[in-house]
């Protein structure tokens, strides 16, 4: 058959980053990034042009799973920012802003590619090198035996959610209960190869958010249950109430012909037959002395009716979602056949009862040990409540992050206007050897470098909305914010109180420059301190590991679109 259409060569792009359509493109994906940062960021709402849901937002997360992009440079862009997000959860906008103001200043200078590539691998490698090191002066450490750090780390999420629409006396209340929540996830008895339980999120739309709280084990929701009537379960010897979990459907659903065909004999009904096999299933349950049957598709009436007569309770539809956790929680192994039921697959639990939130109905799994736990979360309305549990989650994530590696950073732009004092102090001082090795000028070394490091103010410059000055001072290298309003002959230094972060006061003797749109000011001499002090309630903090890894994100993604010489499409 002939072609109705000739085939079309493919389109050669020869230095995509010098097309006009590209800076564009880049400058406006910047720019929509930019203006949600932080927790005065602006929301966004997201549609697909032809109606259905919108989505309202300022997160990463949700702005990238849904934005539409065409050109090859920003789908490399945005998919090594969705991919770290993916493994980290939080400071997805700092790596995309971050890695469209590198390759904006790296792409104005005149400096082959290769060199600034090199360079700027260099600067990563002092940047981590001193972020790991015991003398970093913009992390602080976790302890455990104390909830003020964590709830820091907490706190500074779900303020920095705006379209979560929460009130103070609401973040305070979400963030204990975020942290109850996890606590209730972490192992009781450590053993060699421990493994973190789960929070499971259960939606109640509608309500306040106060009204949102924590219990520990599963609610199932079970729209059927009868309040009035109290709940009798059957309990083993030992008092506890044994568990059968199953992941087949136990509705006596025939055989799919596409399986195979089924030779039939005369007289027999295949549904009488399901349905007998069922049955003694629930004989062999009640003589194992099981109390509760959980089934994560559906229970045949007539089976509920035999089992609710030997007072076991039987939940059916529980989903594939819960399997995993009920499992862990219980110790039962999920039981995939009904012609095979092993009394070793049965789990145990302490208790079972009824629960009730707004006009929803739970069956309440309460079990021996909690490593599993249901945060029952309110909000007004549908749109705050979908970006409330993305934030929740995030918390979550962050926390179990913060095990692994109990450190956190500084947050409100302070971690980034530090490491910028900290780079230009560090390569002021490097060895001609070094330039040797990376086969670079000194004189290129430090217009790469002061590229590298406007990029990282431009960030903290991000977080300021409201047509403030922005100020750092050549002492803590910290990041201080102006309010608007007040006129320009005004002394800056009065209208501050804290840093960025909170954990610097203003004490007077700061030497203050302004950041914002003068970032060739003078380079600091001074390697930046180490804070003097906490003087806010709460500190803003950073997840240690998404902010290094997205600071590593960021750099390698912009080196290797600067690499690009060509972009090759298909127009067929």
């Amino acid at each position: 058959m002939s072609r109705l259409e000739a085939k079309k060569p493919p389109l050669f792009i020869s230095e995509p980053l010098t097309k006009d359509a590209v800076s564009q493109s880049l400058s406006l994906l910047s720019g929509l990034l930019k203006s949600c940062y932080g927790p005065a960021g602006r929301l966004k709402q997201l549609h697909n042009g032809v109606g259905g849901y919108v989505c309202t937002t300022s997160q990463s997360s949700a702005i990238f799973s849904r934005l539409s992009v065409s050109h090859p440079i920003l789908r490399v862009l945005t998919a090594s920012v969705q991919n770290h997000v993916s493994r980290f959860s939080d400071c997805g906008l700092f790596t995309a802003i971050l890695c469209c103001s590198l390759i904006e200043n790296f792409k104005s200078l005149s400096i082959a590619s290769c060199t600034v590539i090199k360079i700027s691998k260099h600067l990563l490698s002092l940047c981590m090198d001193y972020l790991k090191s015991e003398v970093c002066g913009c992390r602080v450490s976790v302890d455990f035996c104390s909830l003020e750090t964590l709830r820091c780390l907490v706190h500074s999420i779900l303020t920095s959610k705006p379209a979560c629409m929460l009130n103070k006396p609401e973040v305070d209340h979400l963030t204990t209960l975020i942290l109850k929540a996890f606590m209730f996830t972490v192992p009781c008895h450590v053993e060699t190869n421990a493994v973190l339980g789960k929070c499971i999120i259960v939606p109640v739309k509608g309500r306040r958010v106060l009204d949102s709280t924590v219990l520990p084990g599963v609610l199932i929701e079970t729209p059927e249950i009868q309040l009035a009537k109290p709940l009798t379960v059957k309990r083993s010897c030992s008092n506890m109430i044994k568990i059968a979990l199953f992941c087949v459907s136990m509705s006596g659903d025939l055989f799919n012909p596409e399986e195979g065909t089924m030779t039939v004999h005369h007289g027999i009904s295949l549904e009488m037959s399901e349905l007998n096999q069922l049955l003694n299933v629930g004989k062999q349950l009640v003589s194992d002395e099981v109390g509760l049957v959980v089934c994560q598709k559906v229970i045949h009436p007539s089976l509920k009716q035999y089992l609710k007569e030997n007072h076991i309770v039987a939940v059916d539809r529980a989903g594939l979602s819960l399997m995993e956790p009920l499992s862990q929680m219980t110790g039962s192994k999920p039981i995939g056949s009904i012609h095979s039921v092993s009394p070793s697959s049965y789990g145990s639990l302490k208790d079972v009862c009824i629960e009730s939130f707004a006009s929803k109905h739970f069956v309440h799994l309460i079990p021996n040990d909690t490593v599993v736990c249901s945060l029952i979360l309110c909000n007004r309305n549908e749109t705050a409540w979908d970006e409330l549990k993305r934030a929740c989650e995030t918390a979550e994530h962050v926390l179990q992050l913060t095990i692994k590696e109990p450190l956190a950073l500084l947050g409100g732009g302070c971690t980034e206007t530090h490491l910028a004092s900290y780079i230009r102090h560090k390569s002021c001082s490097l060895s001609t050897s070094t330039f040797k090795d990376i086969d670079c000028s000194q004189t290129q070394y430090q217009l790469v470098a002061d590229g590298f490091c406007r990029s990282l103010e431009s960030v903290a410059c991000s977080l300021n909305h409201d047509d403030g000055e922005i100020l750092t001072d050549v002492v803590y290298g910290h990041c201080w914010f102006v309010p608007s309003g007040f006129p320009s002959v005004s002394n800056l230094s009065d209208l501050v109180s804290k840093c960025g972060c909170g954990i610097n006061g203003n004490s007077g003797n700061l030497n203050w420059r302004l950041l914002q749109g003068q970032f060739g000011s003078p380079i600091i001499q001074g390697c930046p301190k180490e804070p003097s002090g906490k003087v806010a309630d709460f500190l803003t903090l950073d997840c240690f590991a998404a902010k290094c890894s997205g600071l590593q994100v960021a750099l390698e993604t912009a080196n290797l679109i600067l690499d690009l010489s060509y972009v090759i499409e298909d127009q067929n």
